[in-house]
């Protein structure tokens, strides 16, 4: 029989102000993951008003929610395949929409 200690590392994820009335205020939470879908799979059970911000209806991440790891996109990576560790923060970082400047002469 083993006596191997199952160590869970927490991920710090960073929750940018747009999307913080859905984290009770939170700037930032640690969860337990080992890639980066397994992170925001416990973010959006902790808080399951967030999931239809960050996930269309077939469970996509949407197209305009971007997740950085560190500095890097994780589309430049394995997406949500990426794997993650201790030292690592994520970051959700959601597109905002503007209008746009029509010049009239």
């Amino acid at each position: 029989m083993s006596t191997q200690t199952n160590h869970v590392q927490k991920i710090k994820v960073n929750i940018p102000t747009a999307l913080r009335s859905f984290t009770s205020n939170e700037k930032s939470v640690e969860l337990a993951g080992s890639t980066v879908a397994d992170v925001l799979q416990h973010l959006t059970d902790r808080y399951p008003s967030l999931r239809q911000h960050l996930y269309d209806g077939d469970g996509n991440l949407r197209s305009f929610v971007s997740i950085y790891l560190g500095d890097e996109d994780i589309r430049h990576l394995d997406r949500e395949h990426t794997v993650v560790s201790h030292a690592d923060e994520l970051s959700i970082v959601p597109s905002i929409a503007g209008g746009a400047v029509v010049a009239r002469f």
